[in-house]
Order: C-alpha cells, then sequence, then structure tokens
C-alpha cells in the first residue's frame, strides 16, 4: 500500500515528533510516501528545494498513493490543498484531528468524502489508523 501522510510544515511544527510516530506506525502498513515529513531536521521554513519541484513531486504522490492520511490540528493551507486534490481524485482520505480547543475546518468536517476522526493521545490515533486501514 502506498500512503500519502500530509502534515504542517510550514503552518507549524509543534506537532513533529509526533509525526513521526503517525509515520512509524503507517509504515507498518506499507510505502510511507512522505515519510521526510516526520524529520525533525525539517523546520518550519520547510525543504530547501524550489517550490516547484516540491508541488509537482508531493502532486505526483498524491496520485500515485492508495490513501491519504492526514494530521490537520495544526491548519496548514498546502494540506489543505493537497486533501483537495485527493478528494478530486477519489482517494480514500482520513484527518486527525486533536481538537485542544480548537475548531476543525468546515471545509474539512463537511467534506462526505474525507473521514474525520478526534483523537487525545498517540494511542487514540493509532487506532484510528488501525481501524481506517484495516477497512481498505
Amino acid at each position: 500500500m502506498k500512503i500519502y501522510f500530509a502534515c504542517s510544515v510550514r503552518g507549524g511544527r509543534d506537532d513533529a515528533d509526533l509525526h513521526f510516530k503517525l509515520v512509524e506506525h503507517l509504515k507498518s502498513y506499507g510505502e510511507v510516501l512522505t515519510e521526510h515529513l516526520a524529520d525533525s531536521k525539517i523546520t518550519a521554513s520547510g525543504e530547501s528545494l524550489k517550490e516547484s519541484f516540491i508541488h509537482d513531486r508531493d502532486l505526483k504522490w498524491v496520485l500515485d498513493s492508495d490513501v491519504v492520511v492526514a494530521e490537520v490540528s495544526t491548519p496548514s493551507l498546502g494540506v489543505g490543498y493537497e486533501l483537495g486534490r485527493a478528494v478530486e481524485n477519489k482517494k480514500k482520505i482520513l484527518c486527525l484531528f486533536r481538537p485542544d480547543g480548537k475548531k476543525l475546518s468546515a471545509m474539512i468536517g463537511g467534506c462526505p468524502d474525507i473521514a474525520v476522526a478526534e483523537y487525545k493521545d498517540l494511542g487514540d490515533a493509532k487506532k484510528v489508523i488501525d481501524e481506517f486501514l484495516k477497512r481498505k
């Protein structure tokens, strides 16, 4: 299975450690095309590559993926764009959201083509991922 993991980069990297743990868990189900996003060396400045390269590479990965799993607790324009393109291309999508006093975007929560799961901690997130991917 090819998995596209989406998370905030330029929108904030406060959850980078959580992202690493989520990617490690996702790897038990297949190839995580965006495994590099879990690297603690990637800061909120993003990768030091041309933006057009990042766009084209990541869009290709979205299109090549079997499933998209996104951690959407930290708002990100890029993740929103990726989710829109994934919906457009009929990908199976799971969004993980940890409320902590925040509200999820209505564009994500209201989309019938996106499965949204609220979670409290890593253990909850893993359970949601397991249930979602075992139904795939």
